[in-house]
């Protein structure tokens, strides 16, 4: 029985909460976790719109990682 492993190179991830701070904290616990795998955060894009049936703003983010080059 053979074991492999293998490196993450990139990974991208999203994220949603009504308020910033909220936001901020789970982008701040994935950059955490995710240099336990070496990755590095690449590019961070983000937007703002209302949502109706909550009758609130909703915050959204997607996380590129990458990989750290040796």
């Amino acid at each position: 029985m053979g074991f492999m492993l293998e490196r993450i190179e990139s990974k991208i991830e999203f994220f949603e909460a009504y308020d910033l701070a909220t936001l901020e904290k789970k982008i701040a616990e994935q950059i955490e976790n995710n240099r336990a795998l070496l990755l590095d955060v690449y590019a961070i894009s983000h937007t703002t719109t209302f949502h109706p049936l909550h009758n609130k703003m909703l915050y959204s983010a997607v996380v590129h990682f990458k990989g750290k080059q040796p």
